[in-house]
């Protein structure tokens, strides 16, 4: 039996991919997690370690990115999915730089999903065709994203400021104050050369970057 754990703080998500996985023969729901943190909680109180933790991007708190990094100094054996409605090559690269095995979208069907646990437990990695087609389109284009120099919590910032969530919602959610959200959100400006999030919308849109953080 292949060990999950679902890692996504949208209980409605986890529900519904729990229900997926749970029907298919060889696969085992081990728990599920809300946050980051509450991932490593979880994996800490296991006594037998799952073999895949499938996980959302964008959470509150430690996000997708820094949680993949801290599962995988801990637990090197942990194969890591990240479940994401992202499809853009900037972000799936970041992952798979970070040391996941597989990233798939949340529209996937279940033979995908399962396609993809069973690549990642025999040691490949699984990116979804879609995603893997515009991360080599843009490989070959040879044109450098302007998204490419955010840090992983000015990516993550960027996303929510996306989604229209206010910066003392965002201090919130990641637990950092408002001040230093703001410090995040000037530094992307600055990166990108833009003025406002109105800006920040627009170019994200132009190279594919969806602003619905809802569903991530």
């Amino acid at each position: 039996m292949i060990g999950i754990l679902l890692v996504d703080d949208h209980e409605l998500v986890r529900t519904g991919i729990k229900r997926l996985l749970e029907d298919q023969e060889g696969l085992i729901i081990l728990g599920e997690a809300g946050s980051g943190e509450e991932a490593m909680e979880k994996l800490r109180s296991f006594d037998t370690q799952p073999q895949v933790v499938m996980m959302d991007l964008n959470m509150p708190g430690v996000g997708g990115l820094e949680t993949t990094r801290n599962i995988l100094k801990r637990y090197p054996n942990i194969k890591v999915i990240i479940v994401s409605m992202v499809d853009e090559g900037i972000l799936p690269g970041r992952v798979l730089k970070a040391g996941a095995m597989g990233y798939v979208t949340k529209g996937s069907g279940i033979s995908e999903m399962t396609h993809a646990i069973s690549e990642v437990t025999s040691g490949r990695r699984y990116v979804s065709p879609d995603i893997a087609q515009k991360m080599l389109s843009e490989s070959l284009d040879g044109e450098k994203s302007p998204f490419e120099d955010l840090s992983e919590r000015e990516l993550q910032v960027m996303l929510m400021l996306m989604d229209g969530i206010r910066i003392n919602d965002i201090s919130e959610k990641l637990c950092l104050s408002p001040k230093t959200v703001s410090t995040y959100r000037y530094r992307i400006y600055d990166k990108l050369d833009i003025h406002s999030d109105m800006e920040l919308v627009k170019m994200a849109l132009e190279h594919g970057i969806m602003a619905d953080t809802r569903l991530l």
